[in-house]
């Protein structure tokens, strides 16, 4: 395991631990539509993380996952494997996350029918061949040290056929060689879309909340270095996107049945 993937795992370790909240569920920059449409139903319960939801929504649109094996790698807190298993009706959801306290609080706090959560490294999957029908993998592969072989290996678990949507941020010179390192596997491209406007409009309207909620939770010794982390107003990545430094990127890329 590299520094920069010790590094992240330490941090998501630290937050797991020591931020306990069930209230916390995602920890996505979230998702807002610039035109206007049709809002996206969700459940009560599910308002408050509505723009996170979103972005779940926006890279799962068009993919059948009904009746589907679904696996999240990078879970987090497990907010989104949830929302996928009670909402898209597939056969089971598994989240896989490589920070321990992340998965005994998903583990501990999220529910939804055929949802498991375990321990595992993204570019190593503790799963069989053709284990899994959709992968997906929301603003986590940043973190990992092999975009490649994080690739191969959702490669390798997906069933003939299957699908994997991906979602993350990257510099703007970064762009293409993320998008070769996405081809990298066999895994055919079908949908690549920049998304930076609807990011940053999401991170803009859930700006106050947000920040409340880092006050609220966070304790205070820690709340300054969590302003970046959860891309609040005047910290680098929101100024990255407004700058175009930073892009924020979907696709989807199926396997070959």
């Amino acid at each position: 395991m590299g520094l920069r993937q010790l590094a992240w795992r330490a941090c998501y370790e630290l937050l797991g631990a020591r931020v306990r909240r069930p209230e916390w569920a995602f920890m996505n920059y979230g998702y807002a539509p610039v035109a206007p449409g049709t809002p996206l139903a969700l459940d009560p319960a599910d308002e408050p993380d509505r723009f996170c939801i979103q972005l779940y929504a926006h890279v799962l649109d068009g993919v059948d996952v009904a009746g589907a094996d679904v696996l999240e790698v990078g879970s987090g807190r497990g907010g989104g494997a949830s929302w996928i298993s009670r909402s898209l009706r597939p056969a089971s959801t598994t989240g896989l996350d490589f920070a321990a306290s992340a998965v005994a609080l998903s583990r501990r706090d999220r529910t939804g029918p055929g949802l498991r959560f375990v321990q595992g490294d993204a570019q190593a999957l503790p799963f069989a061949d053709a284990s899994f029908d959709v992968v997906v993998n929301v603003e986590s592969s940043h973190c990992y040290a092999s975009m490649e072989a994080f690739v191969a290996e959702a490669d390798r678990v997906l069933r003939p056929g299957g699908v994997f949507v991906w979602a993350d941020l990257r510099g703007a010179d970064d762009v293409p060689t993320t998008r070769a390192q996405l081809a990298s596997s066999g895994l055919v491209p079908v949908g690549d879309r920049d998304i930076t406007a609807e990011v940053l409009q999401a991170l803009r309207l859930d700006d106050a909340r947000k920040t409340a909620l880092v006050r609220e939770w966070i304790p205070r010794p820690f709340q300054s270095a969590l302003r970046p982390f959860a891309g609040l107003e005047g910290t680098r990545n929101p100024e990255g996107f407004a700058a175009g430094t930073l892009r924020y990127l979907s696709g989807r890329l199926d396997k070959p049945a």
